[in-house]
C-alpha cells in the first residue's frame, strides 16, 4: 500500500468493505468513462468529450485522485476547443487514468481478505 496515495488517504476514512466498494465503483467508472473519452476523441466529438472528462472529475474528486482530476477539469472548460486539440488532451487524461486504476488494483489486492 502506498502512503500518501489517494486510496491509502481514503482508508483513513473508511472501513475496508466500504473502501472495497468505493474503490471499485471507482474502478468501473474511470474505465467506463475512458472508452467514452476514446470514442469521443477518435471522432472529434468535443461535446461529449467535455462531457466524459466532468464524469471522471467528479468520480477522481470523490476519491482524491486529485492528479486525474485536475487533468480532467482542466479538459472540460477548455474554452473553445477544438477536435484538433483533443489527441493531446486525451492521451494526458488516459495515462492519468491507467495511472489511478493501477493504484486502485495494487491497493486492493493488498486489502486483507474481508
Amino acid at each position: 500500500m502506498t502512503e500518501g496515495g489517494f486510496a491509502f488517504q481514503l482508508a483513513q476514512d473508511l472501513d475496508p468493505e466500504d473502501l472495497r466498494v468505493v474503490l471499485g465503483v471507482f474502478q468501473q467508472d474511470v474505465a467506463r468513462l475512458t472508452a467514452v473519452l476514446d470514442v469521443s476523441a477518435a471522432a472529434g466529438d468535443v461535446a461529449s468529450f467535455q462531457r466524459a472528462c466532468h464524469s471522471i472529475a467528479g468520480a477522481a474528486g470523490a476519491v482524491g485522485a486529485l492528479a486525474l482530476e485536475q487533468a480532467s477539469r482542466l479538459a472540460m472548460t477548455q474554452p473553445d476547443m477544438v477536435p484538433a486539440q483533443l489527441p493531446g488532451l486525451h492521451a494526458g487524461i488516459a495515462a492519468w487514468s491507467a495511472q489511478a486504476l493501477d493504484e486502485t488494483a495494487a491497493f486492493l489486492a493488498a486489502l486483507p481478505a474481508g
